[in-house]
């Protein structure tokens, strides 16, 4: 098998280090033979998957293998027909006011940004800890002003998202996430509605996050920032995982067919 170096994504060079893994933690996110369905179709089959605290997982798969699915499942955003999904010990609640306090708990970042349009960069950033987190106006302003620096973007907090580029918008969408305080960020192909030079600016913050401890949970095609950040990559096909492993390993050397078929495609083009 041909080196897997970047003909997906030009996100990572060869020379760049992987991201130095600490220990992880305890079980933070945890998901026991869930099930989904979109009608007849078995889009989560049997789910188990346990994600520690100051762990980056990266889901792999062709289109159609579940990853979104599974993503959004996580918060809820996607119901699920059987099993249980916990996050830090509390099971996720169908509805209402508790699941509302333990969503707040699990950022997500979307492919498609989702930032209000009407409110200023600095405003979407402070409305969640405003409204949720009950913290101050002050407190939450002060707050946003330190992750949109941190993201890069703090000498834009009075534009709106329309005034911004695509790579500018989901560093936003990041550092909102980051507002909340949440225990893990869910990333749902997060660059893949990016122009390829806006690809860079959004996975450097990523991996800064991943060096930083943040419990992390990414579905991507960017092959670079997997073999880079993950301490896991989760291979998924048709609504199954398949396999499971350290970067190196799957990259090198995956055990299933599907995930041999999956990388002679994807790293050969």
């Amino acid at each position: 098998m041909a080196e897997p170096e970047e003909p997906v994504s030009q996100s990572e060079s060869p020379e760049d280090p992987p991201v130095a893994r600490e220990e992880v933690g305890e079980p933070l996110v945890v998901l026991t033979d869930v099930d989904k369905y979109f009608g007849e179709l078995h889009v989560l089959q049997h789910i188990n998957m346990t994600v520690r605290k100051g762990e980056v997982v990266v889901v792999l798969g062709p289109s159609g293998s579940g990853k979104s699915t599974l993503c959004r499942a996580i918060n809820r955003l996607e119901t699920i027909q059987s099993g249980t999904i916990s996050i830090d010990g509390d099971e996720l609640p169908e509805e209402g006011k508790a699941l509302a306090r333990l969503r707040a708990d699990v950022g997500m970042v979307f492919q498609s940004f989702n930032l209000f349009a009407h409110k200023t960069i600095l405003e979407n950033v402070t409305l969640g800890p405003v409204k949720v987190r009950k913290k101050s106006g002050s407190e939450a302003k002060n707050r946003g002003m330190e992750l949109l620096k941190r993201v890069g973007v703090d000498n834009q907090a009075d534009k709106y998202p329309a005034q911004l580029s695509g790579g500018q918008q989901q560093r936003v969408a990041i550092a909102r996430a980051l507002a909340m305080d949440p225990k893990v960020i869910l990333f749902d192909e997060p660059t893949s509605a990016l122009d390829p030079e806006m690809v860079n600016e959004v996975l450097d913050v990523m991996v800064s996050l991943a060096r930083q401890g943040m419990t992390m949970i990414v579905v991507t095609h960017e092959m670079g920032f997997a073999r880079k950040a993950a301490n896991r990559v989760v291979f998924m096909s048709d609504g199954l995982i398949v396999e499971e492993a350290d970067p190196e390993t799957f990259f090198t050397a995956p055990e299933s067919n599907r995930a041999k078929d999956f990388l002679s495609k994807i790293l050969t083009h």
